[in-house]
């Protein structure tokens, strides 16, 4: 199953992205797709905000690798694995898995360089469109039942 949603501005999509944090539990696996600059890390940022993370979230794609810790609610690992392209699968093996299955929530920008890490069928996959009018247009998808709540939640949210 698919659900579809619009967002017309960045307010927009991190007040969708903090709803949706209240859904999330340890062990929650979001891939996020998309051009540069569709709000990939602009989501990420309202997840943050929504699981209580007082640091400014932004995007890792130097560092491949960024650590949000939070005693009050749950860690947040967000992996940006662009650079990662064009790197040998031996030289990935960097210890990405161990956040990916870790203790909190973990966001990745741009999954397909990093597959062989996230588990098949576990994650909550999002593919994020710029649409002519320059909202975004959310697609979220999973084929892991643990996943069933925030797929209900966002049924309310569908255009």
């Amino acid at each position: 199953m698919a659900i579809k949603v619009i967002t017309k501005s960045k307010e927009e999509t991190i007040s969708l992205a903090k709803e949706l944090s209240k859904h999330l539990f340890k062990g929650s696996i979001i891939t996020l797709r998309g051009d540069l600059g569709a709000g990939k890390t602009t989501f990420t940022k309202g997840v943050g905000e929504g699981l209580g993370i007082e640091d400014e979230i932004n995007s890792p794609t130097f560092n491949i690798l960024k650590c949000y810790f939070n005693k009050k609610t749950m860690n947040l690992y967000h992996i940006d694995a662009y650079r990662l392209e064009d790197v040998s699968d031996e030289n990935k093996n960097i210890g990405l898995e161990e956040v990916i299955e870790g203790d909190g929530v973990c966001l990745i920008e741009w999954p397909m360089f990093i597959e062989e890490f996230i588990p098949q069928n576990f994650s909550l996959d999002i593919d994020i469109h710029i649409l002519s009018d320059g909202s975004r247009e959310f697609t979220f998808s999973s084929n892991s039942k643990i996943y069933d709540e925030i797929m209900n939640f966002l049924k309310e949210y569908q255009k």
